[in-house]
């Protein structure tokens, strides 16, 4: 009789809750006009070749670790060096945040043979992760006079090609 009354009990409790799914690691995407789309986690970003810049932020040098832009664009094909002429001159990337900021670069500017700007993707600040309201990743542009383009909690890269202009009559 007792086994019966704790087996009804036992069908009247709840179950114990589900272990929820782990939480999908940060990703950054490279995604638009371009063949090899790519989605980044920190892991994939630690193992490209690296690099750092160093900024002033109220009045102290820190120094940003990552990885250039245009290496991330090499490997999501879009064009760079001798390709880069043309209609290749009137592409643009933009560089999106969680929050929806977005701001956007010409790829010349990436180029060694143009501007040659170390824009970084970087994950590292002083040699330690990002803090949370900057990363996991976040774009730095060193050479801009004001930040503005520098956008944190960077999610997304979109490579965007300007469409051809209407023949003229």
């Amino acid at each position: 009789m007792l086994a019966l009354i704790l087996a009804a009990l036992l069908a009247q409790s709840p179950a114990p809750p589900a272990a929820s799914p782990a939480p999908d690691p940060a990703r950054l995407r490279v995604d638009g006009a371009t063949p090899t789309p790519l989605s980044l986690t920190l892991e994939d970003l630690a193992s490209l070749p690296r690099t750092s810049v160093t900024l002033k932020e109220d009045g102290a040098d820190v120094v940003y670790e990552g990885v250039r832009v245009a290496e991330i664009l090499g490997r999501a094909g879009a064009p760079s060096g001798n390709a880069l002429r043309g209609a290749a001159l009137t592409t643009g990337v933009v560089a999106e945040a969680k929050d929806g900021y977005r701001v956007l670069f010409t790829l010349a500017e990436f180029d060694a043979e143009f501007g040659n700007h170390d824009v970084i993707v970087a994950d590292r600040r002083n040699g330690r992760p990002l803090f949370d309201y900057q990363g996991p990743f976040r774009l730095i542009a060193p050479r801009d006079r004001r930040g503005a383009r520098g956008v944190r909690m960077l999610t997304r890269l979109t490579v965007v090609q300007m469409s051809a202009p209407a023949a003229s009559r």
